[in-house]
């Protein structure tokens, strides 16, 4: 179903009348006009998602429309239909910001399926702009994502965020545990206040203490000057430890007497400093175990396993991976001043198929380097990784296929029955299997809807 307001412009009747019926007919309010100007004077009153329209008109050219929609409605997709067809149009179409270049006759399945495509870029490019605000936002809303486990997860946090008790944040690297850590900040009272963060495998045991705690003067060779530390430095504010598993034994003790007194020593001290902070540590080894092997203080793992919130990986995540890697994408398209406006279907297959060993820190590097190396409007698959899309684009040897006579079934049947097989030889890859039978991945997903083959 498509939920949107759509404007058709075509001066053939008939053309007209039957894009309005397929469009209405799936649920689109639909506005139809024979002209250029007509175009223009209802794209004057009201806003619209999707304009269709034809590239010749007796008035005003499809092309010239479309230039004064990027104007007027720049947030309006704009698909162009054309009974002249050619390469030039085709490109200078695309250049000026139309989302999709079809020749005549067009099949009305085709133009509802790119009609609801240019529905999801729009709808993308509008939460993508959303999250940019978000940026700066409190609590949860700094969280992208709209995924199960992700809702989960700003429901959590938001529970959590006012209580000011200690949180523990588990996920494997990548995941984004500083994020949650922030956002709990952002979210609780102390946000006017200080976050510190600190990694405690970066450091050796003595510099973490100096870190942490701070030093009094003359406490070790070279200490001219008492020194606070980063501890006390967020008192009233929050604190992270990331990945306190591998913080030493000896520390462990010291965090374990800053969390029960509320009181610190720095090195070479005598007197307890007090300290008002709250400590959210994440980790992405398992605490529990290094409790029973003796690696990590009891004590200390339930002082600090107040709460636990678990940061989902992105293979767990993936319908989140198509509005991340846009995210990135705007994101590092503004830093690098580059006009980046999309990202192909192709793209995001490739990530959607892909495990992300690396979670969404691997999915932002690849994006920034994505665009580093785009020089169009649009991220294409050669942008990627070469490793990531060198099986989907290297054709390989077709197994040949068993020939089966025994019944006479329809072409229909026999097209099933063959496309079956090959994805059952690529073991579901419909990427390689797309590569194989000469398709893009978009034609063999429509192939396999119309044939009952996707699941």
């Amino acid at each position: 179903m498509i939920d949107a307001k759509i404007l058709i412009a075509e001066d053939e009747l008939i053309a007209r009348e039957n894009l309005a019926h397929v469009l209405t007919q799936q649920g689109a309010t639909v506005t139809a006009v024979e002209n250029g100007a007509q175009a223009q004077a209802a794209i004057e009153k009201e806003q619209f998602d999707v304009v269709l329209t034809d590239m010749r008109m007796p008035d005003i050219s499809g092309l010239e429309l479309l230039q004064f929609i990027k104007v007027t409605s720049p947030d309006t997709e704009v698909i162009i239909l054309t009974g002249y067809a050619t390469v030039d149009s085709a490109v200078q179409a695309m250049g000026s910001g139309a989302f999709q270049y079809l020749a005549k006759p067009v099949r009305l399945d085709e133009v509802t399926l790119l009609t609801q495509k240019a529905l999801e870029k729009k709808r993308l490019k509008e939460e993508v702009a959303m999250l940019r605000t978000q940026l700066e936002a409190s609590g949860s809303d700094r969280i992208i994502g709209n995924s199960a486990p992700i809702i989960q997860l700003k429901h959590q946090i938001d529970q959590v965020a006012a209580v000011g008790c200690t949180v523990l944040i588990q996920g494997e690297t990548g995941t984004g545990k500083e994020l949650v850590a922030k956002a709990l900040h952002m979210g609780s009272p102390r946000r006017n206040n200080l976050f510190f963060a600190i990694n405690c495998a970066s450091f050796n045991e003595e510099l973490l203490a100096n870190e942490l705690f701070g030093h009094e003067k003359s406490a070790f060779t070279g200490a001219n000057s008492a020194k606070k530390g980063l501890l006390e430095s967020a008192d009233h504010g929050t604190f992270f430890l990331d990945e306190v598993g591998d913080m030493p034994l000896s520390m462990q003790a010291n965090l374990l007497r800053v969390l029960e007194t509320r009181k610190l020593l720095r090195v070479g001290g005598t007197i307890e400093v007090p300290v008002d902070v709250r400590i959210i540590a994440a980790t992405n080894r398992d605490l529990l175990s290094m409790v029973e092997h003796g690696t990590f203080r009891r004590d200390l793992y339930y002082r600090l396993n107040v709460i636990t919130l678990e940061v989902p990986p992105l293979r767990k995540r993936k319908d989140d991976i198509p509005l991340l890697a846009s995210f990135f994408v705007n994101k590092f398209a503004s830093v690098f001043k580059k006009n980046i406006t999309d990202i192909d279907d192709d793209v995001l297959n490739i990530l959607s198929d892909y495990a992300f060993p690396g979670n969404v820190r691997e999915l932002e590097n690849m994006m920034e380097r994505a665009v580093v190396l785009c020089n169009g409007r649009v991220i294409r698959v050669a942008q990627l990784p070469p490793d990531l899309w060198g099986d989907h684009l290297i054709p390989a040897a077709v197994p040949k296929a068993p020939v089966e006579f025994d019944d006479i079934v329809s072409l229909e049947d026999n097209e099933r029955r063959y496309l079956s097989w090959v994805l059952e030889q690529t073991d579901g890859n419909k990427s390689r299997a797309a590569e194989l039978l000469g398709l893009n991945r978009g034609s063999l997903w429509r192939k396999m809807k119309r044939l009952g083959l996707e699941s």
